[in-house]
């Protein structure tokens, strides 16, 4: 599907929900993408995997009407250039920490006259779209996520918001627990009141808040807050999940 809905969505105000690849095969891919979901979160930063390990796994999610969002490991020209020619949709950026930080991802991230992203993606070529028009019309379907994760960058928002070319500003609660000295501690008071802040200041902004939860409980209460880009959880781990629960039923 080009271009991917993903950020007319995210223009028109909706709610969109993804989950996270398990393991980098087109199989697994293709499984997770029979899920009802806006977006697939492909890890490279803390997976040890990178971009050429990836095949065809972002096309393969192209042409299941999934929006491929690749974690870059940096705020790197080099990797959010291949996140995109591979067929990323979205990228998310970690750790940025201010606005000059925030400025240079959006300049890695596009192409002339809005950045000064290099031009050559084979994406197209593998999912048989019009590669000159992919080129031509790729600004208008790029979107950029930044990742807000320590107790500098929340002090930053304001300013980090106002960069133009930010499409959702995404709230990292572990390495943002790192930061306020509570590593792990998820529940923690400061945590979660600037978890609960974080939706506030940005809808003032009209900039989408994202963050990423396991406990749908915990979801629907972030969701509540304002979260509008939500990654849920991954296949394999709710799997496991079901799988003890029926073992736990069927050893009674």
């Amino acid at each position: 599907m080009y271009p991917n809905p993903l950020k007319e969505k995210l223009r028109n105000g909706q709610t969109v929900l993804g989950t996270a690849l398990s393991a980098p095969t087109s199989g697994v891919a293709a499984s997770a993408c029979k899920a009802d979901i806006d977006f697939l979160w492909i890890d490279t930063e803390h997976a040890p995997y990178a971009t050429e390990s990836l095949d065809m796994i972002p096309v393969i999610a192209r042409q299941n009407g999934v929006a491929p969002m690749i974690r870059v490991a940096w705020n790197d020209p080099a990797l959010i250039k291949k996140a995109y020619d591979v067929g990323a949709v979205a990228v998310m950026v970690p750790q940025v920490s201010n606005a000059e930080e925030a400025a240079r991802a959006v300049e890695y991230a596009f192409y002339p006259p809005k950045g000064a992203r290099g031009v050559s993606p084979s994406w197209p070529n593998l999912a048989g779209v019009d590669w000159n028009h992919a080129i031509r019309t790729a600004n208008d379907e790029t979107v950029l996520i930044v990742q807000i994760e320590s107790r500098e960058a929340y002090d930053n928002i304001e300013e980090i918001a106002a960069v133009p070319g930010i499409d959702v500003l995404f709230v990292g609660p572990m390495d943002m627990s790192a930061s306020l000295g509570v590593i792990t501690q998820m529940q923690d008071p400061g945590l979660q009141e600037i978890m609960r802040e974080f939706p506030k200041i940005l809808a003032e902004k009209g900039i989408p808040a994202g963050t990423t939860l396991m406990d749908v409980n915990e979801i629907k209460q972030k969701l509540a807050w304002g979260y509008r880009f939500m990654n849920v959880g991954n296949p394999l781990a709710y799997g496991v999940q079901a799988l003890n629960g029926y073992l736990a039923d069927l050893r009674k």
